[in-house]
């Protein structure tokens, strides 16, 4: 079980929340560019909670030496993974020339992949789409995720249905093209060394049973954002493990606890932080 990168949503305060939830989902970074990482703030990008452990840095970038050299600072700062993002259509990433426009450019992800692999020790994921604009066949998806298997990544997260990168906005893009979830199940099948996990839709317990018993994980969006007290189920539901034992009260005053720290360490924008 994971819970998706989502911009503006899976920052380390969200994070943080998570993890006092379910102890062994595995989170994701909101997307940070190579640009941010290389030219901007980096401690304000990568710092995070040792509480967050298993956590995995997403990468945006298009260009193998830049996101070989954000891979190492990820590891440097203590991520569990490198995922790089094949998925996101939002027109300003397409200007950057990443996210799922990438997946017209196999041979390129390929590259930066291996450039990753070669520059880490630490696992090199994907995020990708099952297809861009109107493609719509399988060959296409199998095609990218084998010739980017071949240059070392060995998990390939799904998210099962098209980025329309012209006509659509993010969010229309996460609702209007269809699942399609046997393509994902397909690609298992074709492709059954690699670890595929799905993306896309899936809201209830039922429904993760029935796609784990086909795939190897599941990874959740926006539920777990609006509905986040379903992940105090999952250690016990899908890992066979004892649940949190944290009841709400007690998730609640953890993050006031939390809070209170992070405002005196860091202070609120806008607001003083108090004396030390």
């Amino acid at each position: 079980m994971s819970v998706a990168p989502m911009m503006d949503w899976t920052d380390r305060h969200c994070r943080f929340f998570h993890r006092l939830l379910s102890r062994r989902t595995r989170l994701y970074t909101e997307m940070v560019t190579t640009g941010a990482l290389l030219h901007g703030d980096v401690p304000r990008h990568l710092d995070f909670d040792a509480s967050e452990h298993p956590v995995a840095l997403q990468l945006g970038g298009s260009e193998p030496a830049d996101l070989a050299r954000c891979a190492k600072l990820g590891v440097e700062w203590g991520y569990d993974e490198i995922n790089l993002n094949c998925g996101c259509p939002s027109e300003r990433v397409q200007r950057g020339a990443f996210g799922a426009c990438l997946m017209a450019e196999p041979a390129l992800v390929a590259d930066c992949v291996k450039a990753m692999v070669d520059a880490v020790d630490v696992p090199v994921t994907v995020k990708h789409r099952i297809g861009i604009d109107k493609v719509e066949s399988y060959a296409f998806v199998r095609d990218f995720v084998g010739t980017v298997a071949q240059a070392g990544c060995g998990v390939f997260m799904v998210h099962a249905r098209n980025a329309w990168l012209k006509g659509l906005s993010p969010k229309e893009n996460r609702e209007v093209p269809p699942l399609r979830y046997e393509m994902v199940h397909r690609l298992k099948r074709e492709f059954p060394d690699l670890v595929i996990g799905i993306n896309g839709g899936i809201t209830d317990d039922p429904t993760v049973h029935g796609q784990l018993e086909e795939l190897d994980g599941v990874m959740i969006g926006r539920e777990a954002y609006h509905h986040p007290w379903w992940l105090a189920r999952w250690d016990e539901l899908f890992y066979g493990e004892p649940a949190s034992g944290l009841g709400r009260e007690q998730v609640e005053e953890a993050m006031v606890a939390y809070m209170e720290r992070e405002h005196a360490q860091r202070g609120t924008p806008g607001i003083p932080s108090p004396a030390t």
